[in-house]
């Protein structure tokens, strides 16, 4: 699934190429907004919000789309078409008037809300680490709201931190010698949270990748995620694994016993 990194430097991409640009004609390919019209409205921006994307456009409305594991974006440029295979996952098609296409694959997640009601879609989340200021005191509220759960649920849960997907939360765990398993209220969050914001700023500025160990080469880029049963590259203890039947919120999990002592035999 897209993380808040990846969705970040979309929307920048999106944004460089298609702010500005008149939509002629769209198709909706959705139950519900099969009917909907954009043609005639001027692009304005695309904006992330956590994993979410939203294109607004100046005559007040947003169209907002959801990744997960399928959905993308890219712009077809004057009279080129989508290969066959993939035309058949065509959700959005949003015609420009430079003969530019903008085009929403295999979307899960589409819907289009007035942007003054973007909250009906994104409200629910918890702060943006990517936000320009992030409220960190607010997200750390979220989090140990629940104390009792696993550090490595809280951090995904998008309604308390908005942004942290598989990898980010399991790297910044090892990073802070934190075992996924330990209840979040027995971690000291803030300083979490703040490395959280720094990695994924890093990562859309500078790296233009999510890379962790700050070492680029193929597995090399990640400390604990991946690697299962590999050395750790800080102590050599190998790295354990939990499927996703084993874990309480379905998902792979990897950390090292050593550097993230505390729960390591839970599962």
């Amino acid at each position: 699934m897209a993380e808040g990194d990846s969705i970040a430097r979309l929307a920048a991409r999106l944004h460089s190429r298609l702010a500005g640009a008149s939509i002629v004609r769209s198709d909706l390919r959705h139950p519900r907004w099969a009917t909907v019209d954009l043609g005639g409205q001027r692009i304005t921006g695309w904006h992330p919000r956590g994993k979410h994307l939203l294109l607004r456009t100046d005559a007040g409305w947003t169209l907002h789309s959801h990744l997960r594991m399928s959905g993308s974006w890219s712009v077809l440029g004057a009279g080129k078409r989508l290969p066959r295979a993939v035309a058949r996952d065509l959700r959005v098609a949003l015609h420009l008037d430079d003969g530019r296409t903008a085009v929403g694959v295999a979307l899960p997640v589409l819907t289009v809300v007035r942007t003054r009601d973007e909250h009906r879609v994104v409200g629910h989340l918890g702060p943006d680490l990517l936000a320009d200021a992030p409220d960190l005191h607010a997200a750390a509220a979220r989090l140990r709201a629940d104390p009792a759960l696993p550090a490595v649920v809280a951090l995904l849960d998008q309604r308390r931190v908005a942004g942290l997907g598989n990898m980010w939360a399991q790297e910044l765990l090892f990073l802070e010698r934190t075992s996924p398993w330990r209840p979040i209220g027995e971690v000291d969050v803030l300083p979490l949270l703040a490395r959280g914001r720094d990695l994924l700023r890093e990562a859309v500025a500078v790296n233009h990748r999510q890379i962790t160990t700050g070492d680029p080469r193929p597995g090399r880029r990640h400390w604990v995620y991946g690697r299962a049963r590999r050395p750790c590259s800080r102590c050599g203890t190998a790295v354990a694994f939990a499927p996703p039947e084993r874990t309480p919120h379905g998902r792979e999990t990897w950390w090292c016993p050593r550097c993230q002592p505390d729960g390591a035999g839970m599962l």
